[in-house]
């Protein structure tokens, strides 16, 4: 794992489970099993909900890798913990659950 993921990891995980994944080049950032956003050229990318459209309103939009469809925040506040912690747990308490896997 890069330093930037492991720097990324530790940063987020104040607000539970922090697990980086690698997926076609970038790498998907779990939290408490829950897919919060990508990594993609070191910088990370949040998803969109109502908390992180409202929390990150001024941080830019941007689709994470060509070919995405889904426009994400661009995070970097990596030193507010008191925002990390309530983004995250407000984001993770509005995401969807992992879907189960389908019995072969």
């Amino acid at each position: 794992m890069s330093e930037y993921n492991e720097y990324v990891r530790e940063a987020l995980s104040a607000a539970g489970d922090i697990v980086i994944k690698s997926m076609m080049g970038g790498y998907l950032v779990y939290l408490n099993g829950k897919l919060i956003g990508d990594i993609c050229d070191n910088e990370l990318f949040l998803k969109r909900t109502p908390t992180s459209d409202r929390m990150l309103a001024e941080s830019e939009l941007r689709y994470p890798y060509e070919g995405s469809k889904t426009l994400m925040h661009v995070f970097d506040s990596f030193d507010d913990k008191a925002l990390i912690l309530e983004l995250l747990n407000s984001m993770y308490a509005e995401l969807p659950d992992k879907k189960p896997k389908k019995a072969k």
